[in-house]
């Protein structure tokens, strides 16, 4: 008998997190979206729908804080707290009081912190319920973002947390300035599919399906949700773990991963991942992987941000050639050697 529950994620709405400072081009991303047919059958959740220049969509009102799209999509404003508003739109989808829809985009604020959020999609109970985070797509101006960068924490934190980065305004950016940028976003979140775009023009499907939970079963999508060789650099051992430098980043804000070759003791593992939470919790921005649990012949996935995680779920199967355990961290003012050697104590307790 597993101590994990299988993967349910499949039966769960997947939740797109689109978040990026003010003036990175969110609005003009949904604005070219939500036209396109492909987009039918998801939910948009904006702050106001105002914000989202809909005015050359057609739209039918079909609640006061809910309007259908001639494509399809059907927008829905946030009403006080994000938790009542998915909580409401369950309850309203079951009764069969909304147009349909298998999918959320939900746009933040570009003062937001995307913690919360996080936290909320990853273990608030009656949340996870009825919804799962896919991914987390990030939007940088190419003209601005590197002064954003330097000024705002919260734009670092939006795109060090990221699974995709959009650098918009590209057009209005001269050829150094976006080189530079893309430099700096791709030191800042290595394992983050990097795209420029122009006037929000995207392949809508790169906004979703970025996270590990496949209901068909591909085992492609665990590797590039996790990418965990980004994350490191050079080469070494210390112990069973792979051990590679990497620098500080922007605004104290780094990224490393740490690779066990031995399948994990559960028991061992969780009382480890329990006190870095508890010693770190607030310098963990976020923290995923993929595991290899003695007993278990199908991958355990882990991911939170902060103290908060979800709870362990089996997948499927395994990415084929590589059954190592990956655990990719993305911190702030958290060295590598401090949590490998709270590794190390661990094992030498046990």
């Amino acid at each position: 008998m597993s101590l994990f529950d299988r993967d349910k994620s499949a039966e769960r709405m997947p939740v797109a997190l689109i978040t990026g400072f003010l003036g990175s081009g969110k609005t003009t991303l949904l604005n070219r979206v939500l036209g396109d047919p492909r987009m039918a059958r998801s939910l948009v959740l904006v702050n106001e729908f105002g914000e989202v220049g809909l005015d050359h969509l057609f739209m039918e009102q079909v609640g006061g804080d809910m309007v259908l799209l001639q494509s399809g999509c059907v927008c829905c404003t946030i009403q006080g707290d994000l938790d009542k508003t998915l909580r409401d739109i369950a309850r309203r989808r079951q009764a069969g009081e909304t147009p349909p829809f298998d999918r959320v985009l939900l746009e933040t604020t570009g003062l937001a912190d995307p913690a919360p959020i996080l936290q909320l999609l990853l273990n608030h109970p009656m949340i996870s319920h009825d919804y799962r985070l896919d991914g987390v797509v990030a939007t940088v101006d190419a003209v601005n973002g590197a002064r954003q960068l330097d000024e705002h924490q919260e734009a670092v934190k939006q795109a060090a947390v990221a699974d995709r980065l959009l650098i918009s305004k590209t057009d209005l950016a001269d050829i150094d300035t976006s080189a530079r940028l893309r430099a700096r976003l791709e030191d800042l979140n290595p394992g983050a599919g990097l795209y420029e775009i122009v006037q929000g023009d995207i392949d809508p499907a790169l906004l979703f399906d970025s996270g590990p939970f496949d209901p068909s079963g591909k085992s492609n999508k665990v590797q590039a949700w996790l990418n965990a060789e980004a994350h490191d650099h050079g080469h070494g051992h210390a112990h069973h773990l792979h051990h590679h430098d990497r620098s500080r980043h922007d605004s104290h804000i780094g990224s490393f991963c740490l690779t066990f070759e031995e399948p994990l003791d559960w028991d061992i593992f969780n009382r480890w991942l329990m006190a870095v939470r508890a010693s770190w919790g607030d310098r963990l921005l976020r923290v995923k992987g993929v595991l290899n649990v003695t007993g278990e012949s199908q991958p355990l996935v882990i991911h939170g941000v902060h103290r908060t995680f979800h709870p362990p779920t089996l997948l499927a199967r395994w990415p084929e050639g590589d059954r190592r355990s990956r655990l990719v961290f993305i911190t702030r003012d958290l060295e590598r050697s401090s949590v490998e050697e709270s590794w190390k104590q661990m094992m030498e307790e046990a």
